[in-house]
């Protein structure tokens, strides 16, 4: 195999889009048939299955690495035709970004505000567990993510924003009730409130106490909006690990109080995004480095960007 035509390549990145061949055959003014026939056709070229045909179609491993190469390509000839003059026909400049609750909720969206919109830019946020945003990279939905993981995804470089603080905190009539003795024992027993299943900060801090015998108790409540955590914390439905941003007024108000001050948990975060020599895609990094410096904390870790 030599090279990837560029028809099939776009073809497959539609089949993803739209989510089926009739839907991507509107979509490229096309027909079922020929979507279908070029999809094949670069199945044969590369000698893998790219698509699992299911409702909505979804990339296989090998497919994501299709899908990613379309989208950078797409972006590449996007920034080409700006710089030749040859942009006014086309729409503002899209990226797709995946990032934490907690970060959107907090220090994110204000940074957001900062970028230039000369060229406009259109933002597309993907909200991701910052365990799981890495996932999304590498299946080439987003261009790049805040991510917990320093690893960088193929393709990607990686630098480190910072670190956000959480407060294990509770309501003081929940406190009184469920933590009357060991704090540890208490916390495996008693009611917990979780982001999301894939939410392990909970078990984590309850771990750190135990020294690793076992996690946070089984009566868990789901609550998957970060404002929406804050406040079933602060109503007595459970404990949890609160952003400290969200925290402290909270704290200095009354309606919650921290069970563990001298144990805050520390979650590193990192911004990776495609290798690209695109603008649109700097000038946001850019931003958004600066404005996490000024919201998280920092550590001797932080540092340039590292590349894949």
């Amino acid at each position: 195999m030599d090279e990837l035509p560029l028809d099939q390549v776009r073809t497959l990145l539609a089949v993803v889009d739209e989510g089926t061949f009739d839907a991507a055959a509107a979509a490229l003014h096309v027909t079922p048939s020929a979507v279908s026939q070029r999809v094949k056709a670069l199945e044969q070229r590369t000698g893998r299955v790219l698509l699992m045909r299911t409702k909505p179609v979804r990339p296989t491993e090998s497919g994501e690495v299709v899908v990613r190469f379309a989208r950078q390509l797409a972006r590449l000839e996007r920034d080409a035709r700006a710089e030749l003059g040859l942009a006014a026909e086309q729409g503002p400049v899209r990226i797709p970004i995946a990032v934490n609750a907690d970060s959107l909720a907090t220090w994110f969206l204000p940074a957001l505000t900062r970028v230039p919109q000369d060229p406009p830019i259109c933002f597309e946020l993907h909200r991701e567990d910052e365990s799981h945003t890495t996932a999304l990279l590498r299946e080439g939905q987003v261009m790049a993510a805040v991510t917990s993981s320093p690893d960088p995804v193929a393709g990607c470089t990686v630098r480190r924003l910072g670190l956000a603080r959480y407060r294990a905190a509770a309501s003081p009539e929940f406190a009184a009730v469920h933590f009357t003795g060991s704090l540890a024992e208490d916390l495996r027993e008693a009611p917990t409130v979780v982001f999301d299943r894939r939410d392990a900060l909970q078990d984590a801090f309850v771990r750190s106490l135990t020294g690793g015998r076992s996690g946070a108790g089984r009566i868990r409540h789901l609550v998957p909006t970060s404002d929406g955590f804050r406040d079933a914390v602060a109503f007595g439905l459970g404990w949890g690990m609160v952003p400290e941003p969200q925290a402290e007024p909270l704290l200095r108000s009354g309606r919650l109080v921290e069970l563990a001050p001298a144990r805050p948990m520390d979650v590193p975060l990192y911004w990776q995004q495609w290798k690209l020599d695109s603008p649109a895609l700097s000038t946001v990094a850019e931003v958004v480095a600066t404005a996490a410096a000024e919201a998280l904390l920092t550590d001797r870790g932080s540092g340039a960007p590292e590349n894949a």
